[in-house]
């Protein structure tokens, strides 16, 4: 197939879902390991004890952390880029991130992703933007939403 034709086939679902990530855990750990990281050190996050008499009831993953986990969970998704020679995609930054629900530690969470937009940069360059709703396992308000920016380098 020709990549002007694979481009069209994509540009065919915006406004479309396009993929649902598996569920992924977030546990102590992970979260620990971004507060060193991030030096974010805050009691909501890893100090179990007192964590467990504020407003949550248990730790909770920082916003950032969930925010980052969008490359992760965007991965496990297969996306319709048949006929397309894609050299690589990078991030190109994010639009409109709203955090709607605390991610509570051993929560689980997915993405669920709609292509919202296809623009053709330069030859050889597709910037595609992603919607994204962080779901949590078992909860209606999402933790998150936010678009994504993708570079695609193509061939």
């Amino acid at each position: 197939m020709g990549e002007n034709k694979a481009l069209d086939k994509i540009k065919a679902l915006i406004g479309k879902e396009v993929g649902v990530s598996d569920w992924f855990e977030v546990d102590q750990d992970r979260i620990n390991k971004f507060a060193e990281a991030t030096e974010d050190y805050q009691w909501i996050h890893v100090d179990k004890e007192k964590a467990a008499k504020g407003p949550f009831g248990t730790t909770i993953a920082h916003g950032f952390l969930t925010i980052s986990l969008i490359p992760y969970l965007s991965a496990c998704i297969k996306m319709p880029f048949e006929g397309m020679n894609i050299m690589m995609g990078v991030n190109y930054g994010l639009n409109k991130v709203r955090l709607l629900n605390p991610v509570t530690v051993n929560s689980k969470v997915r993405t669920r992703v709609v292509l919202q937009d296809v623009v053709e940069k330069d030859p050889g360059r597709i910037l595609m933007t992603y919607g994204h709703t962080i779901e949590i396992e078992g909860k209606d308000k999402p933790a998150c939403v936010a678009e994504s920016l993708a570079m695609l380098f193509v061939q």
